[in-house]
């Protein structure tokens, strides 16, 4: 058997090859294009290794050297987190000296010596790394929206506040439109009734009344905006409007996407099923488990991931439990963010059981949110590995015989 380290990089990969005693075979540097890749496979067949024989450590599995390697039948890929990496230096020198090619060779002593302890990487089916995708561009959408929503909004409380007086929402389509229509208050102030409720109807709002008698406001408002700098500021009101609405546009037309995806899953009915998941959070929480049940072989394993389980630190008489930071992020943010849509509207009776029994031990709102993801990603863990769906009722009965009084005889 031997073992390969690949130190990636976006335009060279330093590979470091070593026997089963540790002992350097060789040492090679190919350029991230395909004659780098064939100069890679040739250096393995021209020292006759098969590919069955490799065991190759990478720090990241978003590279193509990934796909080149699993379309080349190289099956013994194993993705080794940098803070694994980083932790694991000192053992090969204290001087804290680093470069590619120790690196390289730190990759395949790790997996030589950490293989059982580490799941070999398999990419999902076609269909969930889709849905990544889309998630993933739904995510970052979500906080680009955010961004300039907050920097609309305060271009207009400097010189255009009506508009935030009657439309509360500046992510709505209508309310971006109207900015670009009508992009000063001198506008607005020759806006009639009747063009004001054939602009809502021709935008679709649902309920044009309910806005039509709040014109007044906008055309005398409170503060009176000085028109140079209405002149000053409207162009950049209407140039964040654009690019606002082009954004929300594209993240209702993403959403569709991966709706329509997430429907043809064949795990769909087990995320769907629970509590609070809804249009996003179901397909969000399904591509972070993946299709392979074998790489969480436990809930512990899932948790540790989501961040959402303490780090023990216990040596003679230590004892200390804290919050663990190394984790997934966006995993976490996922799992908080369901943690709170499940005891919201009452969706499950199990949630705010234990929503409130956190609540009375004093526990602040974050760390209750943590410990109830952290319950929900077991009961998720344990029905994608069965693939089951959620039943409230069976889990509000495990939890009435875990706290029933025991009897006294």
């Amino acid at each position: 058997m031997k073992y390969i380290g690949i130190d990636w990089s976006q335009d060279k990969h330093d590979i470091g090859c070593v026997n089963d005693s540790g002992r350097a075979e060789y040492y090679q540097v190919i350029r991230h294009s395909e004659d780098g890749f064939q100069q890679f496979h040739k250096k393995l067949e021209g020292i006759g290794l098969e590919r069955e024989e490799c065991c190759i450590g990478i720090e990241t599995s978003y590279n193509l050297l990934v796909d080149e390697l699993w379309s080349y039948g190289y099956s013994n890929i194993y993705v080794i987190p940098p803070s694994v990496v980083t932790a694991a230096r000192g053992l090969y020198g204290s001087s804290g000296a680093r470069n590619d090619k120790s690196d390289a060779y730190l990759l395949a002593n790790l997996v030589r010596t950490e293989r059982q302890r580490l799941q070999p990487w398999k990419p999902d089916s076609l269909l969930t790394r889709q849905m990544r995708v889309k998630v993933r561009a739904l995510y970052q959408l979500t906080h680009q929206i955010t961004a300039i929503t907050n920097q609309l909004r305060a271009v207009l409380q400097r010189y255009y506040p009506g508009v935030l007086q009657i439309f509360g929402d500046l992510k709505a389509q209508t309310a971006l439109a109207f900015i670009q229509e009508y992009p000063t208050p001198a506008a607005a102030a020759k806006l009639y009734r009747e063009t004001f409720y054939l602009f809502l109807r021709r935008h679709r709002y649902p309920r044009p009344h309910r806005l039509l008698g709040r014109l007044p406001e906008l055309q005398k408002p409170s503060l009176k905006t000085c028109p140079d700098t209405a002149a000053i500021y409207q162009d950049e009101a209407v140039r964040l409007a654009q690019l606002l609405l082009q954004m929300v546009k594209s993240k209702l037309q993403t959403q569709r996407e991966l709706t329509s995806l997430f429907k043809t899953h064949p795990d769909a009915d087990t995320f769907s099923s629970l509590p609070g998941t809804g249009a996003f959070l179901a397909p969000a929480l399904l591509v972070k488990f993946g299709d392979h049940r074998e790489r969480f072989p436990t809930a512990a394993s899932i948790q540790a991931l989501a961040g959402t389980c303490p780090v023990t630190d216990s040596s003679g008489k230590r004892h200390r439990i804290y919050f663990r930071r190394g984790c997934d992020r966006e995993f976490r943010h996922y799992v908080q963010q369901w943690a709170k849509a499940s005891t919201e509207r009452h969706r499950s009776q199990f949630a705010d059981a234990y929503w409130s029994e956190l609540l009375g031990r004093d526990f602040s709102l974050h760390h209750a949110y943590r410990c109830l993801a952290n319950r929900w990603l077991a009961i998720a863990w344990r029905l994608w590995q069965d693939r089951t769906l959620y039943d409230e009722d069976y889990h509000l009965q495990q939890r009435l015989r875990r706290f029933r009084p025991k009897s006294v005889a």
